[in-house]
């Protein structure tokens, strides 16, 4: 089984330069609120933590800090973030009380197709595990796979989903396509948006964290066809998951 001793995962906020680009012209408004809500919901800034400055926000996502302002105030009257004045200051993620439960499940549902963003997710990271595989990855990628590998393994349980997101998220970089892992930051921004309503089960977490350490194995191994069916499996399990708790 694929371990590591004594790394840390890193580079969180660095991934926003992977998730947060340019908006199109027309759309601004609406496509930088979605990107937020992806960093929000990956867990790229974690509850707690600020997010970058407003400058920095806008500057990587080509839009006024007018703009900006409007899209944090649609995200704090959501109860997602919070705003905080002084030296110290500035938009924070909000620490989440309780977990939404399934009535908001449904809600969330809405308007989304579920078995069209579990496909979706299913090719996506199935070829990046299969990607990773077949082209082998250099010292410096494998040493970031398994602090990745490592950081769920360690996680506490409130933080658990977070570092899930973020080891899945450095397959998908690992990969080497930016286009594969901007797709993936937002279908699986989607998928979070839905787990956070049903309760961590620990039994379960075990079951993923078996499913991880395979599936390392096989990418470092050179496995392509294993890679991919360890994964296809392990997202089948979140899709079960998903569709239990709505049954």
């Amino acid at each position: 089984m694929a371990t590591v001793e004594g790394v840390e995962g890193s580079g969180d906020v660095g991934r926003l330069t992977q998730v947060l680009r340019p908006v199109r012209a027309g759309n601004g408004f609406e496509e930088a609120l979605e990107q937020i809500l992806q960093v929000v919901r990956l867990g790229l800034v974690p509850a707690g933590e600020r997010l970058p400055a407003e400058r920095e926000l806008a500057e990587q996502l080509g839009i006024s800090r007018v703009t900006l302002r409007e899209v944090l105030k649609v995200l704090q009257d959501q109860g997602l973030v919070e705003s905080r004045r002084g030296r110290y200051g500035g938009t924070f993620v909000r620490v989440r009380a309780e977990v939404p439960g399934e009535d908001e499940l449904r809600r969330r549902l809405e308007g989304v197709d579920l078995e069209d963003v579990l496909r979706f997710r299913d090719v996506l990271e199935g070829g990046a595990a299969e990607l990773c595989a077949a082209q082998g990855l250099d010292s410096d990628q494998q040493e970031r796979l398994l602090a990745a590998l490592a950081a769920t393994q360690d996680a506490p349980l409130g933080d658990y989903r977070r570092r899930d997101t973020l080891f899945h998220l450095t397959l998908a970089e690992l990969a080497g396509s930016p286009t594969l892992t901007s797709q993936y930051a937002a279908v699986r921004a989607k998928v979070n948006d839905l787990l956070d309503c049903i309760p961590l089960l620990v039994r379960n977490l075990e079951h993923s964290q078996q499913q991880h350490a395979a599936l390392v194995d096989a990418v470092l191994e050179g496995d392509p066809d294993a890679a991919r069916a360890a994964m296809r499996e392990h997202c089948a399990g979140t899709a079960a998951l998903l569709r239990g708790f709505l049954a």
